[in-house]
């Protein structure tokens, strides 16, 4: 029975034991669905394949949008001062860098939503809280005379959207098999990702296509309207086509062993420096684009700048998946260290090349950059369960009774909420840099620091000849 079959049925079929699959399974109002097993080869074959893709396309589409609210302020504030707001730097950064911190704030609420509510239902919640940030940016950019603290407001309510990752994945993995969970979390974390690329690609061109009056003035709230219908669509089809599952609970207590755990907060550390370097650089190369080619004046050559900026995002949720598979055959240890390496080579490059004025190559490092941090974004998760499941064979559950793997899946939530604070410390970093020095130098070089410390950190731990993460090919 396919997921559309089910939705079709009547509302007394629902109640009933379903057809296929096993006869324990029960389908019950407001889409709950009882004795889910998909490690049950028969039923999984035969019926839970099917209601585990429609759930998993619906939560991906959701999730995707939840990325584009993530990031609309990341070109919304860029373009504000054209659309006659008075504003510093130092505030745009501000209004690029608050929709990170607290969307990474939300994450670990929003871990909890799907027990508590139900996987469909706080889905639907999730989509419809993105109108709030949507039609919010689009009243407040209408009127140049708005306050700060407002816009402030909006883009933190942005945030909402950075929660969504939690959340959706955190339902996800309760679908699929084990043999298959690793594949369906890649592809809801891929598809959010290419999310962050789409805003920045759409949003430059839609604001310049909807531009108005005799001087060109950007149309800004179309940058966050164009949005909502398909809110409103995911929204719709998640309450459509997607299920509740009974069995899915929290786990507070793995949660509360997980934190106790120092590898929880070293790793966390190393995400911060690959998803965070993913997410924070994604938000703030529109300004960097315009800080650093202030020649890019010209309303249409600063327009078509500006939408490069969408393969930054583009390369790194793609280069996310390879470094997972490579991580499964050379090890997530050895993988993370060479993205650090990378990232600090790329980065001093960076810096280095700032005094040539040239776009071009500006634009070709900082693609690299944004490969090498993807690609560290696969190889760092990949490194969690090994490092949990070696945590546990040293130690076994411990006083607090919770084995390494419900320790691991807790962990895997709460380091993605803490590695999405790099969004908001990238952003800040380089305006402190600014606002001291009048330039971004002094940023770029403490990246290059932090990358180098990164990579000793993760060498020490997990790579150094003779330990016993590195004995178990963490």
């Amino acid at each position: 029975m396919s997921i559309d079959q089910t939705a079709q049925t009547s509302h007394a079929t629902e109640a009933a034991p379903a057809a296929a699959g096993p006869a324990r399974l029960r389908l019950r109002p407001g889409r709950w669905i009882d004795n889910w097993d998909p490690e049950d080869r028969g039923f999984w074959e035969g019926t839970g394949r099917g209601i585990a893709r429609s759930n998993l396309r619906w939560s991906i589409f959701c999730e995707f949008l939840g990325f584009i609210v993530w990031q609309l302020w990341s070109i919304a504030a860029v373009q504000l001062p054209a659309a006659g707001f008075d504003l510093s730097s130092s505030q745009i950064f501000w209004l690029i860098s608050m929709p990170s911190l607290v969307g990474a704030t939300l994450r670990i609420p929003y871990t909890f939503m799907v027990p508590t509510f139900g996987g469909r239902n706080w889905t639907v919640v999730s989509a419809l809280l993105l109108l709030i940030p949507a039609v919010g940016l689009a009243v407040c950019t209408a009127n140049p005379q708005t306050p700060f603290g407002v816009l402030l407001l909006m883009a933190g309510l942005a945030g909402f959207g950075g929660g969504n990752f939690a959340s959706s994945m955190a339902n996800i993995t309760y679908f699929y098999p084990a043999s298959e969970k690793g594949y369906a979390l890649g592809l809801n974390a891929a598809g959010g990702n290419l999310g962050a690329a789409v805003a920045q690609l759409v949003v430059p061109l839609a604001v310049t296509a909807g531009a108005f009056g005799a001087t060109g003035a950007l149309n800004l709230p179309l940058a966050g309207l164009i949005w909502v219908p398909l809110i409103l669509l995911a929204a719709w089809g998640a309450r459509r086509f997607m299920h509740n599952l009974s069995h899915a609970k929290g786990d507070l207590a793995a949660s509360l062993a997980a934190l106790r755990e120092p590898h929880l907060w070293i790793m966390s550390l190393l995400y911060i420096g690959t998803f965070g370097s993913f997410i924070g650089f994604s938000g703030v190369f529109p300004k960097l684009i315009k800080d650093v080619f202030p020649e890019f004046s010209a309303f249409s050559v600063g327009t078509a700048a500006l939408s490069l900026a969408f393969l930054g995002p583009l390369v790194g949720s793609l280069a996310r998946p390879l470094g997972g598979r490579l991580a499964d055959r050379f090890g997530g240890a050895r993988m993370t260290t060479a993205s650090f390496a990378a990232m600090a080579v790329i980065a001093l490059a960076v810096v280095w090349t700032l005094p040539a004025s040239n776009f071009w190559l500006f634009l070709v490092l900082f693609l690299a950059l944004f490969t090498a941090s993807g690609f560290g974004n696969g190889a760092t998760y990949r490194m969690i369960p090994r490092i949990f499941a070696i945590r546990g064979q040293e130690a076994g559950p411990g006083r607090d009774g919770v084995d390494s793997q419900r320790k691991s899946s807790a962990a895997l939530g709460l380091i993605s909420a803490v590695g999405a604070y790099g969004g908001f410390v990238i952003p800040q970093v380089l305006n402190a840099s600014g606002t001291a020095t009048g330039s971004y130098d002094g940023a770029f070089y403490g990246f290059v620091g932090a990358y180098v410390l990164m990579l000793v950190l993760a060498w020490s731990c997990y790579l150094r000849p003779g330990s016993k993460m590195a004995q178990g090919g963490v």
